[in-house]
């Protein structure tokens, strides 16, 4: 037997997330369907990461064990073959028998977008939030440095978050804009359950002139989500991708 770790990039428009569930398919599901078609054993992977749903990804991360003499890095052209079109994944390799990739030290970076013109753009539609009122990526930078660091982001989750500890060290964020599209960049070690999103729409605030970016700080000390914005769509969320460190 071998581990097998999978780069995975997906749309995740028409999918009800990363985890298997009863409501819909999910990344999850498929990826076990095709593996277990193309191996000819009953494969269960395991993900890094588990997007909600209509959140996309560049470079998830997934290990299964297998017994097949397909060359590790040879399974992600065979299995391309099998997948629809709106997953692909991208790397294929053998890793260590006891590699988990969510018990590992990690720095996962997402991207959150927002189209911010007079209309909509129908060609972002499904990749972005769209926002008509004038945002200040100035007055989000100032306000995301607040978040810098090792916090209590208790604040920043949904309240049906079930985890041991709210605390997360959260490296960078970076606001960019390029023509009408703007862009958060998140860096951290972890993140909680709807913790980017939560962000988005509180820095969205500040952009937005409803909340001083100072406002922020006061959030944190809280402890409460009450207190915080509201959760932005999951159509401008992508995973861009997961570094383990040594």
């Amino acid at each position: 037997m071998v581990r097998v770790k999978l780069t995975v990039a997906y749309d995740g428009t028409n999918y009800c997330g990363w985890q298997i569930q009863n409501n819909g398919i999910t990344i999850e599901e498929v990826l076990n369907r095709e593996l277990s078609g193309l191996l000819g054993e009953d494969i269960h992977i395991i993900g890094a990461s588990r997007t909600d749903s209509g959140v996309h990804a560049l470079g998830n991360v997934a290990v299964f064990d297998t017994a097949t003499r397909i060359p590790p890095d040879k399974l992600s052209f065979a299995l391309n073959q099998r997948l629809p079109e709106d997953i692909v994944i991208t790397d294929s390799c053998q890793v260590a028998d006891n590699f988990h990739p969510r018990y590992c030290d990690t720095i996962k970076t997402y991207e959150y977008k927002i189209w911010n013109d007079r209309f909509p753009n129908p060609t972002v539609r499904l990749y972005s939030k769209f926002v008509y009122f004038h945002i200040d990526i100035e007055r989000m930078q100032e306000a995301a440095a607040y978040l810098i660091g090792e916090h209590d982001f208790k604040s920043f989750c949904s309240p049906r978050t079930q985890v041991e500890s709210t605390v997360r060290n959260v490296t960078d964020i970076q606001f960019t804009k390029e023509g009408s599209m703007i862009t958060m960049r998140i860096c951290g070690t972890g993140f909680l359950y709807n913790m980017v999103r939560i962000i988005m729409g509180t820095l969205l605030k500040c952009g937005m002139g409803m909340y001083e970016p100072s406002y922020v700080q006061e959030i944190l000390l809280a402890k409460d989500r009450s207190k915080a914005g509201p959760t932005a769509e999951a159509r401008g969320l992508t995973l861009v991708g997961i570094e383990y460190l040594k």
